[in-house]
């Protein structure tokens, strides 16, 4: 009896632990990986010439729960990995409907219990290949710092200043479980392609 009940206790401990991410190929050409609350990806081929970041990158995002019109979220933190040398980049999309970031304002990082981290449009942050919408960190300390700290959180706050909306602003909660996880997968698949 005892036995029985040891073994279905070892039963319901195992079914209720998290089932490890494993990766996946998906049908648009990439390897992906799901880790909690991120989604990390890797394309099958690197094209080192491409003018955007998907031709030579892998990259992790997390994204809000709201979604817009195209079913995507509407505001997204994502995490690029330079697959020719290496480095990580930083960025933040805002693809909300019918609002748009408005770049003459401010936008904040805050982590729970501490003071929230400001980023100017014009001097902090930059758009770069072909998007309008994506904000990049320019500043390699503070690129670094952050990286860190969403190594160590559950999760972060997101503010972001809006034009053509209702508010001047948008609070957007995003989960950071997972991020240390899919920068591992970036960094095991980044150069698994055929030509390399």
């Amino acid at each position: 009896m005892i036995a029985k009940i040891g073994s279905a206790l070892i039963a319901l401990v195992a079914a209720s632990l998290p089932v490890a991410a494993a990766p996946f190929h998906h049908p648009f050409g990439e390897w992906r990986e799901y880790h909690r609350d991120w989604l990390a990806a890797c394309p099958d081929v690197i094209d080192e010439d491409a003018s955007d970041y998907y031709g030579f990158s892998c990259f992790a995002s997390t994204g809000s729960q709201e979604l817009n019109s195209a079913g995507l979220p509407a505001y997204k933190l994502t995490i690029f990995r330079n697959r020719l040398n290496g480095e990580l980049d930083l960025a933040i999309t805002v693809a909300a409907d019918g609002v748009e970031a408005d770049t003459s304002g401010v936008l904040k990082l805050s982590f729970g219990g501490g003071v929230a981290e400001s980023f100017d449009f014009g001097r902090d942050l930059e758009t770069r290949y072909n998007t309008v919408n994506q904000f990049f960190i320019v500043d390699p300390a503070r690129k670094a710092a952050l990286l860190d700290q969403l190594k160590e959180r559950a999760s972060l706050v997101l503010t972001v200043p809006l034009k053509g909306g209702a508010q001047p602003s948008k609070d957007v909660w995003l989960s950071l479980r997972g991020v240390t996880a899919s920068i591992d997968f970036m960094a095991a698949y980044a150069r698994r392609v055929a030509q390399y």
